[in-house]
């Protein structure tokens, strides 16, 4: 499994920015074999995490077409931006 984590500071999204985003986290599940999602927002700044079965999955993922117009428009909403793409060595949990 890999994890994709993305943080970015956002400049002024407006509500295009989150439909957008609803818009592509359903794709990434429906077409692209997204495991999981999380995103978390303090002030101006976006923590999304993502699980993946495959390098691959992740490459198809990048190269959708609604996802790379979303990317043009980055500039637009964000001031600044990091990808980071991990191996996941181990995964535990719990419940209470």
């Amino acid at each position: 499994m890999y994890i994709v984590v993305f943080t970015a500071e956002l400049i002024d999204p407006g509500g295009h920015y989150f439909a957008m985003a609803e818009k592509l986290r359903k794709l990434a599940f429906d077409d692209y074999g997204c495991l999981g999602f999380e995103a978390v927002c303090e002030g101006k700044v976006e923590i999304a995490v993502s699980r993946w079965d495959s390098l691959e999955d992740i490459q198809r993922w990048k190269q959708d077409p609604v996802h790379q117009s979303a990317q043009h428009l980055a500039h637009q909403w964000y001031k600044s931006w990091k990808v980071i793409i991990t191996e996941v060595a181990r995964e535990y949990s719990g419940e209470q």
